[in-house]
């Protein structure tokens, strides 16, 4: 068994018993798992499973996006944190010397992210906010290397966005899911991926790269965009 670093801090690993080639993270917090994903050892490291159909960060790199801009010791705004599943696969790539402040505007939901992610993990600081508002982060503190926006809202890009402007630092990174139905359920999913890429391109900053993320999400897409 053997584990192959394919971008920063993520790896593909082949489990003996099936074959199967899985996408995996270092175990930040060994011995721990978070939702119940596989954790494996390799050569007396431990690493957590990353399930592309959980985690539309995973499904994105799996389909080409290799250079996120999050590696070891990263500052990451992550706007949506929901429960932290994709928000802890974060927490290992950049390590103890970055941090993750992660948004989350539900209160019921953010109390399950601080009881099953954060409390265990010291580089992940939950925010209890509209990341409409960010104005409001008081624990935010300097530049951001990349903004993460995972938001279901039909407003989406404009929120992340705003949040680049206000916090992210020069040649830093927008990675952007683009939840299609959210913004108009009556259009072609591709189309209004490629508005919004464009929207991103208004805004000036550069698009790399543009992922429809099917098969793993149907009508979701993923937008990686330089300052």
């Amino acid at each position: 068994m053997k584990a192959i670093e394919i971008a920063d801090g993520v790896y593909r690993i082949r489990l003996e018993e099936s074959g199967r080639e899985l996408l995996a993270t270092l175990n930040l917090t060994p011995g721990k798992s978070i939702y119940g994903e596989k954790l494996v050892s390799i050569d007396g490291k431990e690493f957590r499973v990353w399930d592309p159909f959980r985690s539309k960060l995973a499904a994105a790199i799996l389909k080409g996006m290799d250079k996120t801009g999050i590696e070891e010791g990263s500052r990451v705004l992550y706007l949506g944190a929901s429960t932290g599943t994709t928000v802890s696969h974060v927490s290992d790539i950049v390590g103890s010397r970055g941090v993750v402040f992660a948004v989350e505007v539900s209160q019921r939901v953010a109390r399950e992210l601080m009881e099953k992610v954060a409390m265990n993990r010291k580089n992940i600081v939950p925010i209890v906010e509209d990341a409409r508002r960010p104005e409001r982060y008081s624990l935010v503190y300097g530049k951001i290397d990349v903004v993460y926006c995972d938001i279901a809202q039909p407003d989406q890009t404009d929120i992340a966005i705003l949040n680049t402007k206000r916090f992210l630092k020069e040649s830093g990174r927008l990675i952007l899911v683009v939840k299609a139905r959210s913004i108009n359920a009556l259009k072609e999913p591709k189309d209004v991926i490629r508005e919004e890429a464009e929207k991103v391109s208004r805004h000036g900053m550069k698009v790399t790269h543009v992922i429809d993320l099917n098969p793993y999400d149907r009508d979701h897409g993923m937008i990686l965009a330089v300052n």
